[in-house]
């Protein structure tokens, strides 16, 4: 004797999901950028922590501090500040972004659009910067 009804037939047996994969981060743009906004914002930080640092010690000597900047005129230094510029262009559109997703009332209706929006004009300015900066770069070293 069965003690199963029709309703128990009716329920589809349970299907195995496929295996997950073991990162946080999906792939999805939104995920990226979160992770991108955090990185640009920590490298900015640390960059104003050296910079007031070494400006500060114009106070204590001089000849420290100009030792300091002579070394800051070297090819390796003009790379790290095109990454700079890198990065603090991406922390300012992304921050506008993150700004109108949370006051403007259809921010989060648009927010992947305006991701891709931020992403085209960003690639715009600094390769633009990029190029101005490698122009200088160039008088400079050559």
């Amino acid at each position: 004797m069965s003690t199963a009804t029709a309703a128990d037939s009716a329920v589809p047996a349970p299907r195995s999901s496929p295996p997950r994969r073991r990162t946080l981060y999906r792939g999805d743009p939104g995920m990226w950028s979160w992770v991108l906004h955090r990185v640009t914002g920590a490298t900015i930080f640390f960059f104003l922590f050296v910079h007031v640092l070494d400006t500060a010690l114009v106070r204590v000597s001089p000849e420290a501090y100009n030792a300091i900047i002579e070394t800051y005129k070297t090819p390796i230094i003009g790379l790290m500040e095109m990454g700079l510029v890198v990065a603090v262009l991406y922390h300012a559109l992304n921050g506008i972004r993150i700004i109108l997703i949370d006051f403007w009332q259809n921010g989060p209706k648009y927010q992947r659009l305006m991701l891709w929006v931020v992403l085209a004009v960003w690639i715009s300015v600094f390769i633009a910067a990029l190029g101005v900066m490698g122009m200088h770069m160039a008088e400079r070293f050559l």
